[in-house]
């Protein structure tokens, strides 16, 4: 018999009930699945969906995110589950957000080399 997880209650915890993202390197989907709450298999769907979210893949296929995109994925089920964004629209929102700190980036840069003149 399987085990109770905290996804089979039905509830869906909101982003502040969260628990913190430890300071480490790369985590196993199993433990991006509990620091997100969201189940392995829904993981692996957001990343065909999401270009955004691409963890590195080593032996046997295994996948490893690291810290930014454990932040993504807790973006996108905030996204999706609390803000009740469609999958496209999470899409589209996201990449909004990347352009405009592009542009943010861009703007910056501007600044910096007209002070230095």
């Amino acid at each position: 018999m399987l085990e109770k997880t905290a996804f089979d209650d039905g509830s869906v915890l909101l982003s502040s009930q969260l628990p913190p993202i430890p300071a480490k390197r790369y985590f196993t989907i199993g433990e991006v699945s509990d620091l997100c709450g969201v189940r392995s298999h829904v993981l692996r769907y957001w990343e065909q969906e999401f270009s955004q979210l691409s963890p590195q893949k080593r032996r046997g296929n295994r996948r490893y995110y690291q810290h930014h995109e454990v932040v993504l994925i807790r973006k996108i089920r905030a996204l999706l589950y609390e803000e009740g964004f469609t999958i496209s629209g999470a899409r589209n929102r996201l990449d909004e957000a990347r352009g405009e700190l592009r542009l943010r980036d861009e703007l910056q840069a501007v600044l910096q080399i007209l002070s230095n003149q």
